[in-house]
């Protein structure tokens, strides 16, 4: 294929069984008499662009207990933001939004983009995005501080059966959990999603609600999970988009990450199909076969690590590992295949500099983003313990069965083995929603690759009466732009509580399109943050 040199792109990528259920109430009141401790929110201007500042978006910070067993003890800061509902006399109450994790937060993305994703929902809602407790900008917020490329939860390079050597694997994992110790303080012994749940339901009482109207995406599905759970009654309407299987992700956490891996390998053949398919979309990346493109790619890589010298910022060649964590990432959504196939195009041509950028800019930047994620999910997860021998085993399984993503099973999760906080209020389930209550809506797509699809299904089995609304297509997570269908299903459901007909499936529509013929770093940045939402 003949290719034209192009700006070095810097992508900037950050990091959802039927039942009839209970009707969701149209609008929300005030509650006569608040439960104890709620806190007092002051808010006040925090827009950080025009077009925030034009929505009236809005800040405050919530004191909460760290410990809700002792309310009158230590307590910490949440972060919120949001944007006031447009029609202000059709006023619902507040939408408490959250994108997963764990370790998300919508608070800054309000921030800086208004409404947003939840434009359409803005006129009967408040926007309301929180922090979660050991997330920032709430505080404290976990930091281990190390060198993600370094000492981070990532092993890098990655092991596989051939050179893993448990001796080393367990050196780095305890020198991470050392360090994450040393540098976070008692939080780390209240972060699980039962207390996030324990948050929200005081936000939901200071904001005026009777009671909680809430969309969650990924994680954010365990947390709405965990607050039917514990809260029965609490809630008016939960969208669980993307939906996680909480209870394998607390019971069975290996089994968990290695599905996850299967979801990727799916997500990786249905990606290079569609390349065969239309390889102007795929910037000609494998010609009739990009499936073995990409192993070829991968094999050149591990032989001798492709030249990035157009990334003068750091100009060291990419390897294999570098490729499968850009991939895993742009996979995530398909409004980035395209993304995908160009900077493999441009690797396989012996150009890696755009992985480089994305490998530097992005995933190696800043290591608090898997800091928080490993402290708020070791701290509930029923990780093995005592046999060192079962992660091995696990990561040896894992290879053979997920040959380009299984590193991220098993012999890279040793360190929650070695984690010895636990939050003693963690909620173990059984997940289920009560009778009396509104059905949840939750909300899977047929392809997702980080929440696979059986999890929507299971979850809304767990949860009982749940309604089970499925897309058939790509990417992680389906509302906000992906299906009409899909949108307005979600919509009417928080809005009228009117739940879409038992197996209804909608069809995604977003296409799989090449970047712009000349790529700008502010156009590509714009492309990939906005696919990667949630």
């Amino acid at each position: 294929m003949a290719r034209c040199r192009r700006t070095l792109v810097v992508v900037a990528v950050a990091t959802l069984v039927s039942g009839a259920g209970t009707a969701v109430a149209a609008a929300s009141t005030p509650a006569a008499e608040p439960p104890a401790g709620v806190p007092q929110l002051t808010w006040s201007a925090c827009g950080l662009t025009e077009v925030a500042t034009a929505a009236g978006v809005e800040c405050a910070t919530a004191g909460v207990p760290m410990d809700h067993d002792e309310p009158d003890g230590e307590s910490i800061r949440i972060a919120l933001s949001r944007v006031p509902a447009t029609d202000p006399a059709n006023r619902i109450g507040s939408l408490f939004v959250n994108p997963g994790g764990p370790g998300g937060e919508f608070v800054t993305y309000l921030q800086e983009a208004g409404p947003g994703l939840f434009a359409d929902l803005n006129a009967r809602f408040d926007i309301v995005a929180f922090a979660p407790r050991g997330v920032a900008p709430s505080t404290p917020a976990v930091d281990c501080q190390v060198d993600p490329e370094t000492q981070g939860p990532t092993v890098t390079p990655t092991p596989t059966p051939l050179d893993v050597d448990l001796d080393a694997l367990v050196a780095r994992a305890q020198g991470y959990v050392d360090a994450c110790l040393a540098t976070n303080g008692t939080i780390l012994e209240h972060l699980s999603t039962a207390n996030v749940a324990r948050d929200l339901d005081l936000l939901r009482a200071a904001v005026g609600d009777e009671q909680l109207s809430y969309l969650g995406f990924s994680y954010g599905t365990a947390i709405g999970a965990t607050y039917a759970s514990l809260f029965p009654e609490g809630y008016r309407a939960l969208v669980l988009d993307a939906a996680m299987d909480v209870d394998g992700y607390i019971h069975d956490p290996l089994g968990f990450t290695a599905e996850q891996a299967g979801g990727f390998e799916v997500a990786l053949a249905r990606f290079a199909e569609a390349c065969a398919v239309d390889q102007v979309a795929c910037s000609g990346f494998g010609g009739a076969d990009p499936y073995l493109a990409y192993d070829q790619l991968l094999a050149a890589a591990e032989a001798a690590p492709i030249p990035a010298d157009a990334y003068p910022a750091d100009p060291r060649p990419v390897t294999a590992d570098d490729i499968r964590l850009v991939t895993l990432r742009l996979l995530y959504a398909k409004q980035l295949w395209g993304l995908l196939g160009l900077v493999l195009s441009e690797a396989a041509d012996g150009d890696a500099s755009f992985i480089r950028a994305l490998v530097d800019s992005v995933f190696l930047a800043d290591s608090a983003p898997a800091d928080r994620q490993f402290a708020i999910s070791a701290s509930e997860q029923r990780y093995p313990r005592d046999d060192l021998q079962v992660y091995l085993d696990r990561g040896a399984e894992s290879w053979a069965s997920f040959p380009h993503f299984g590193g991220n099973s098993g012999y890279t999760e040793i360190h929650y083995a070695l984690w010895p906080v636990r939050d003693e209020d963690a909620f173990a389930g059984p997940f289920e929603a009560s009778a009396s209550a509104p059905a949840p809506l939750v909300i899977g797509t047929t392809y997702d690759p980080a929440t696979p699809y059986a999890w929507s299904e299971r979850l809304a089995a767990d949860l009982g009466t749940a309604r089970l609304l499925t897309m058939e297509g790509d990417g992680h997570a389906a509302y906000g732009g992906r299906s009409a269908c899909i949108d307005a299903s979600t919509e009417a459901y928080l809005v009228d509580g009117a739940l879409p007909a038992a197996g209804t499936v909608c069809r995604q529509e977003t296409p799989f399109v090449a970047p712009v013929p000349a790529p700008t770093t502010a156009a590509v940045t714009a492309q990939a943050l906005s696919g990667l939402l949630p």
